[in-house]
């Protein structure tokens, strides 16, 4: 069975398997939140004060999508162990999203934000065995 690698900031997830405990990461799937990107005035026209608070709750839901589809994966047993590397911020949202069983599967995580860089230089912010 393999192991599975998250690479996660509020607008992008990355999830990547390694077949071996030193095999390179191939990626298997890319999930997207635009509305991350935006600026505020693009995602809300009402009162001052409340965008802060609707970026946040965006960034919360994108969380929760992220861990629903890693649950989902973990029950179909797709994967073995799982690591997490997420930009700091990010990385409290998807702990507070992941569910018992899916925590149990973490083997570790990095909080650092790595979702733009390459599969080679985001293995190299892992252990050398998976």
């Amino acid at each position: 069975m393999t192991t599975w690698v998250l690479v996660a900031d509020t607008s992008r997830a990355r999830i990547f398997s390694a077949e071996k405990p030193a095999s390179p990461l191939q990626e298997i799937r890319d999930l997207t939140h635009p509305e991350a990107r935006l600026h505020e005035g693009d995602l809300v026209t009402d009162k001052v004060g409340n965008d802060q608070v609707h970026k946040q709750d965006g960034a919360d839901k994108f969380a929760s999508q992220v861990c629903g589809e890693l649950d989902a994966a973990r029950g179909g047993g797709e994967f073995r162990k799982l690591y997490v590397v997420a930009a700091p911020a990010f990385l409290g949202l998807l702990r507070k999203h992941q569910s018992a069983s899916l925590k149990q599967m973490v083997a570790g995580e990095v909080d650092k934000n790595l979702s733009t860089q390459s599969p080679a230089d985001i293995r190299k912010q892992l252990p050398d065995y998976l």
